[in-house]
């Protein structure tokens, strides 16, 4: 029987100060450019805590408005914002600065994480208001530093500096003295993913009701790696995570293939469940960094905010057939191969319609497309455009090329099939995997019978190869279960069982 999709949670965590600090286009441009521009405009440009909590895209994000009802929000959506909006939604929360700079000490099991001790006083109050931040999290975070020993660390030991409204408020050790890749900035970056990371498993627990014990196996695909000089990724993200979620019981490992590889683990996740490999298996990913105010100077030039502001993060519970919750067709499994070609149309035909061909299904028997999700509020005034509709627009000509729709049908076909995007660029967060949870909802309350996730990456920035990359997987309304064939089924084994010792006591009497 099929694995099936049981949960699934969504979360931000508002960084404005890691924006200046750790975003790519912000360090890169104090090296070459210090003098520039952009720099001094850059901190007027970015956004409070309130503003991004009601900013209707990461309202979609966190599950308190659907898709359906942002694309009723005229675009742009900087300048707009929902009334009454909820740190907390129906898949997860948006944390602030000052509770995730805290929650990666919590994460950080080496003690390179360094707070102010006001700071962390301050914090933990907050933290202790946390539904999720139980005695046994918040026991991991220390009392903190002196404020002068945290410069000293900044200014003589190469720390990476942590802010909050300005202040220095901690820093974040390098793990070794001459390894670039346990660099105060490379552990920062790793904290951060794994902070995200955590956030999304403890919403995921807390959000679906899940048994932390049941989780088996727990698989993370970000976009990070740790190791060191001897193993540069090496991992184990996914084990880290789990040990500070509480999964005790779980082990785990980690995928990588770029902003394709929520997919290629929720493929694998369904593939073992399947199998009988494991029962429950969970797939998640934390933020990255670098991503932060990537296209911060579009935004600035054009007078808009940093709207790249938050790291994302997600969890998906893949379990055995309940009989209830939309089940993971593998055999509609769509695959970006070696000798598929970079074209968009080779890309989408390989992804969509020769898994669909195999089933002698339509483009339109697939009643929601989901494929690189991005907020078109950050890409559109990038230059880069609307990245969903022209996935849409891609699916529905390679439909009329095929006969599945009318020429004229084209434009419905992108609003019925289609939707807006909501998710922040980080990379792999966008690809396919913010629809999961809502697909999961969808379908149980029968507003749609089955939807195809399409997770698409980019392996040449690895610089080993100029291929592209992607692969998707359909999700459907549970089919109820099914005995195979031959089959003997619990009840009966159980049954089998009373009467093979019913005959065993007759026989001992007997004797």
């Amino acid at each position: 029987m099929n694995s099936v999709i049981k949960g699934a949670s969504y979360i931000l965590a508002f960084t404005p100060e890691m924006v200046m600090q750790n975003g790519t286009t912000q360090t890169t441009e104090k090296i070459v450019n210090p003098e520039s521009e952009y720099l001094k405009q850059l901190e007027s440009h970015l956004r409070t805590y309130e503003q991004v909590v009601s900013y209707p895209p990461n309202q979609a994000y966190i599950g308190n408005i659907h898709p359906n009802e942002l694309a009723q929000i005229e675009q742009p959506w900087h300048d707009k914002a929902i009334e009454g909006a909820s740190r907390f939604g129906k898949y997860g929360e948006i944390m602030p600065e000052d509770e995730f700079i805290c929650l990666m000490q919590i994460c950080d099991v080496f003690d390179l994480v360094k707070l102010d001790k006001s700071f962390v006083a301050a914090t933990k109050e907050k933290l202790e208001q946390h539904p999720l931040m139980t005695a046994d999290i918040i026991a991991r975070l220390k009392e903190g530093e002196d404020a002068e020993l945290i410069s000293k660390l900044v200014s003589e030991e190469h720390s990476e500096a942590l802010y909050y409204n300005k202040e220095l408020v901690g820093c974040v050790k390098r793990a070794h003295d001459v390894d670039v890749n346990l660099s105060a900035h490379v552990i920062h970056e790793n904290l951060t993913s794994k902070a995200t990371n955590v956030l999304s498993l403890l919403n995921l627990v807390a959000k679906n009701n899940i048994n932390k014990e049941d989780i088996d196996y727990v698989i993370d695909c970000s976009e990070e790696a740790c190791g060191d000089m001897n193993q540069r990724g090496g991992g184990n993200f996914a084990k880290a995570c789990a040990e500070i979620a509480g999964f005790v019981n779980a082990t785990g490992s980690d995928v990588r293939g770029f902003c394709a590889a929520p997919t290629h683990a929720l493929i694998t996740a369904a593939s073992l469940v399947k199998a009988g490999t494991f029962k429950n298996v969970v797939v998640s990913a934390g933020g990255c960094t670098a991503k932060l105010g990537m296209n911060g100077k579009d935004h600035v030039k054009k007078g808009l905010p940093i709207l790249e502001d938050v790291l994302g993060g997600f969890a998906v519970l893949v379990s055995a057939n309940d009989g209830i919750n939309p089940e993971i067709r593998l055999d509609l499994v769509g695959r970006h191969s070696v000798g598929t070609g970079s074209s968009p149309q080779a890309v989408i035909s390989a992804l969509v319609t020769e898994s669909l061909d195999r089933a002698n299904m339509k483009i339109t028997d697939i009643d929601k497309y989901s494929a690189e999700m991005q907020n078109p509020d950050i890409t559109k005034p990038a230059g880069a455009g609307d990245v969903p509709m022209a996935n849409y627009k891609m699916i529905g000509a390679l439909g009329v090329k095929r006969g599945d729709i009318e020429k004229k049908d084209l434009a419905s076909f992108t609003v019925d099939h289609g939707m807006v995007g909501w998710a922040p660029t980080q990379g792999h967060i966008p690809s396919g995997v913010p629809y999961v949870g809502i697909a999961r909802q969808d379908i149980l309350d029968g507003k749609i019978k089955n939807a195809m996730i399409i997770g698409k990456g980019s392996l040449f920035l690895g610089r080993m190869t100029n291929l592209f990359d992607g692969v998707s997987f359909v999700i459907e309304a549970n089919q109820g279960k099914t005995k195979e064939e031959g089959t003997v089924s619990e009840e009966q084994i159980k049954g089998l069982i009373a009467q093979a010792l019913k005959n065993f006591a007759s026989n001992l009497l007997a004797e």
